[in-house]
């Protein structure tokens, strides 16, 4: 059995169109699909990261930060909607490295957006969490700490003389709570409209993206007439001594950090077997979420750092801390705080989403067992994946700390997007002949730059993040050998052939 057998392009469309009961349905439309991508791209970039790039690593240069990520993305993207116009099937690059690189190579980034795309939906859960909190107490309603936050931290030894932390000791510390119920709370609620269907959940996100950014816009709007120039200077502060704190390098690796931020377009590919019209609609829902988000990460990363000297961003809720720290804009506070309650919400949905449908893809090509490729008979959605998936990442959610679950995000969406751009340079030279409804301008000079974007983007991120994606990658690597292997529908088609 050959680890790099690749499917065919023609059997992939084939499945795509096929009707019975493993379909899904096509409901949604370009305009559904863009809505998609700002509903997963427009939260914790705008939200929380903004602040911490600014006050840690790229100082009030945060903006070029955004546009080094949005260049990377931009080569990615492009690749992204050439594929998806070629192979609109479900599965993302999943499903794209299985028809270019073989079947191995698909199991390595299957496994790789099942943890990208479930410890995303985390990680934003609990930041869901902190501003649903804050608008209560807003409010007047208070949450008992116990319920609040995660039952454990993990401490650092820096952490552990800093007394605002409150650690004993470097590692695991307890926090008095007994679980994050709130985080948990909006995984489930996720979950729960996903299970009803694809066309109701992209109409909830489309509420709630244009309601946040309505939001962001109003930031944007009464926001600049307050800025101070003078805390745009120096504009790209000289470096500490220190590698990524500010000067040059500063600002590529904010651009590291932010591209958490950009990850809702490669959740949009995974929709393409839900698309109406794949071949066209997919390209429009890529590109175009990409540019409108591009666009407004620019404009609230330079208001908010000219509203707020950039070395006093490093808290959770920066938006909301700039406008708290301009008297003339308070009357936002609550407006903000509802936007990114609404904002990371939606992101929430969009995670699940493409996690669900990674399952189904790959559960269909027998890589892993068939519940997680069956359909509900009524709502025509991968039901048991989405809720065995929802269960398990609101209980992840609701017991561990935000800096654990943010790590492997950006590393995993990077690997994601090298193959990708190295899926369309293999393919061009493979599959000449095919139909390409969108083409990558410049190919190989294109997936070129973004195959080195991406992994240059990865060099700056440390080096336990790179161990851990190692041994998540050594985890799949037995169950593949033991169990996907064996059962590989492909494979047993080349047998039988």
């Amino acid at each position: 059995m050959s680890l790099w057998a690749t499917k065919s392009i023609a059997a992939l469309r084939a499945e795509a169109d096929a009707t019975g009961e493993r379909s899904l349905k096509r409901t949604l439309s370009a305009l559904n699909l863009t809505m998609l991508g700002i509903g997963a791209i427009i939260g914790a970039g705008i939200f929380v990261l903004t602040g911490l790039a600014a006050a840690l690593h790229a100082g009030p240069a945060v903006p070029l930060s955004f546009v080094v990520a949005a260049i990377a993305c931009g080569f990615a993207g492009l690749c992204y909607a050439e594929m998806a116009s070629a192979v609109p099937v479900a599965g993302s690059a999943y499903t794209y490295s299985y028809a270019t690189m073989g079947e191995f190579v698909a199991w390595i980034i299957g496994w790789d957006l099942v943890l990208e795309y479930a410890m995303g939906a985390a990680t934003v859960g609990v930041g869901w969490s902190g501003y649903l909190v804050s608008l209560l107490d807003y409010l007047g309603i208070h949450l008992p700490t116990a319920i609040t936050s995660a039952p454990l931290r993990f401490c650092s030894a820096a952490d552990v003389t800093n007394a605002v932390t409150a650690c004993a000791h470097a590692g695991w510390n307890p926090t008095g709570s007994l679980v994050n119920l709130p985080a948990m709370v909006i995984v489930l609620l996720a979950t729960a409209i996903l299970v009803v269907g694809i066309e109701e959940s992209a109409k909830v996100n489309n509420l709630i993206v244009i309601l946040k950014i309505a939001v962001v816009v109003m930031f944007v709007i009464f926001g600049v007439r307050y800025i101070n120039v003078g805390n745009w200077h120096p504009f790209i502060p000289p470096n500490t001594g220190t590698f990524g704190q500010f000067g040059w390098s500063g600002v590529f690796r904010g651009a590291g950090l932010i591209f958490f931020a950009y990850i809702g377009f490669d959740a949009v590919s995974t929709a393409a077997q839900e698309a109406r019209n794949p071949q066209k609609d997919m390209p429009v829902g890529i590109l175009g979420s990409l540019f409108i988000c591009t666009v407004l990460y620019i404009l609230v990363s330079l208001t908010l750092t000219g509203l707020v000297k950039y070395d006093e961003l490093n808290v959770a809720h920066p938006v909301a801390y700039a406008v708290e720290h301009v008297q003339q804009l308070n009357w936002l506070t609550p407006f903000i705080t509802i936007g990114a309650v609404l904002g990371l919400g939606s992101v929430v949905l969009v995670m699940l989403l493409g996690q669900s449908r990674v399952f189904y893809s790959m559960s269909r090509d027998g890589l892993i067992g068939p519940w997680a490729g069956k359909v509900h008979p009524r709502f025509r959605t991968p039901y048991l994946s989405t809720i065995y998936v929802g269960l398990i990442v609101a209980v992840v959610t609701g017991t561990f700390p935000i800096q654990i679950l943010g790590e492997l995000v950006n590393i995993g969406t990077l690997l994601a997007f090298v193959l990708v751009c190295a899926g369309v340079w293999i393919l061009r030279g493979k599959r000449p002949d095919l139909e390409r409804p969108f083409r990558t301008p410049l190919v190989p000079l294109v997936p070129i730059l973004g195959i080195l974007s991406c992994f240059g983007l990865m060099a700056t991120l440390p080096g336990d993040t790179w161990l851990r994606l190692l041994v998540w990658l050594l985890i799949g690597f037995v169950i593949y050998f033991s169990y996907g292997r064996k059962h590989s529908v492909l494979q047993r088609e080349r047998e039988e052939g």
